[in-house]
């Protein structure tokens, strides 16, 4: 249809040229010259007599695409409301281009004015209403610039008001939000220099926020970067001063954590770097992998030496209170036998006595009318050698 459309404005246009010419686009001028066309036909609607092509019976060619078949005063040339509302003297045009088309008409206000200017006042309402009203949310600050480069001003939190983009850009941040940087990244490993020349593989999070938004966004270019190389530097340098040992253990490691904190936020205030730096964990501190065997041997060396050192000091202990306890006798005897030395003297004669023959197998009895020997010894480890019958037999 488009292509057939389009055919039909060709020759439209050749007819109207063929007509300006004084010829006929048909072959008849209406005369039978011997120009070589059909004889004349009759007059009437789509005929081809002089009374029909002609408008006031002049000569000429006829329009076939004029209204009523081409009756005089029926042409007329295209004006401009015709064009912009697709139509032409012919008649609407087709969606193509072509006539007999459904006509399109631009929206219009009483009176003949257009709408135009009312969309694009609303559009402009709009776009100033969307744009300069900001809604800052709770912990939140936004930064001002001015046409996108020059800082203006810093809003904190609620319904502010500034001029429509782009004369004025707000940028927000969370400055209460309390953000985490791990170093080093996952599965990477961070040798760190120790006191006594050893390493270990120290891993470490950073927990910080936001204090001063101005001094963020504009003093450093690369504040988080900043971030983690002052970290890097403050951890190396506060484990450069502790020995393997102290590395490893909990109270070696919080001694760790907050040097390395205070020697960063000195250096990030020094900077007005606009951070506040809330804590340092470290999470792992492990040998180098390439000596992890040999540093669990070593490992467990020291821990065999320091259950021999316990158990030694423990044995210790008990010889030290065992004399202790001696000695504390042996004080309070003495202050008995102050008092009463004769008395004193004879029990700790019987004591010794008896402690001494208790272990010997003599029996001393005196004479008189008792057996000069009692075989109380051999009755005795015999006694103790015979096994107990049970009871009943």
């Amino acid at each position: 249809m488009q292509r057939l459309d389009g055919w039909r404005e060709r020759l439209g246009v050749a007819a109207r040229g063929l007509a300006m010419a004084g010829k006929n686009p048909w072959g008849n001028t209406g005369k039978g010259d011997s120009s070589g066309g059909d004889e004349p036909r009759e007059d009437g609607p789509g005929g081809d007599g002089p009374s029909g092509d002609r408008p006031g019976g002049s000569e000429g060619p006829r329009n076939p695409w004029l209204p009523g078949g081409g009756e005089p005063g029926k042409r007329r040339s295209a004006s401009i409301d015709d064009i912009f509302k697709n139509r032409g003297p012919e008649g609407p045009r087709r969606a193509g281009g072509g006539p007999g088309g459904p006509t399109f008409r631009l929206p219009e206000r009483p009176g003949g004015k257009s709408w135009v200017p009312v969309i694009l006042g609303a559009v402009a309402l709009i776009w100033v209403a969307v744009t300069s009203v900001h809604f800052i949310q709770p912990g939140e600050q936004a930064v001002v610039t001015w046409l996108g480069g020059k800082y203006s001003r810093t809003i904190d939190s609620g319904t502010r008001f500034t001029a429509p983009w782009p004369i004025e850009m707000v940028e927000k941040e969370n400055v209460r939000q309390i953000r985490s940087e791990a170093i080093p990244g996952t599965n990477t490993e961070n040798l760190i220099l120790t006191a006594d020349q050893n390493l270990v593989d120290l891993s470490y999070l950073i927990r910080w926020n936001i204090s001063d938004l101005t001094l963020y966004k504009y003093q450093l270019s690369d504040p988080r970067n900043a971030l983690l190389e002052i970290g890097e530097a403050a951890m190396r340098a506060a484990v450069a001063r502790k020995k393997l040992d102290e590395v490893l253990t909990g109270e070696g490691r919080a001694e760790i954590e907050q040097d390395v904190r205070e020697r960063m936020q000195a250096r990030l205030d020094a900077y007005r770097s606009g951070i506040t730096v809330q804590g340092i964990d470290i999470n792992k501190t492990d040998p180098p992998a390439r000596v992890e065997e040999a540093f669990k041997d070593v490992s467990s060396a020291q821990q065999d030496a320091d259950a021999a050192i316990n158990r030694a000091r423990a044995v210790a202990q008990q010889l030290l209170a065992r004399a202790q306890g001696d000695a504390s006798e042996f004080n309070n005897i003495y202050e008995e036998y102050k008092l009463a030395p004769e008395v004193t003297r004879r029990r700790l004669y019987y004591e010794t006595m008896e402690s001494i023959l208790s272990k010997t197998d003599k029996t001393i009895v005196e004479s008189g009318n008792v057996m000069p020997y009692l075989p109380l010894p051999e009755v005795k480890r015999r006694s103790q050698a015979q096994p107990a019958r049970p009871q009943g037999e």
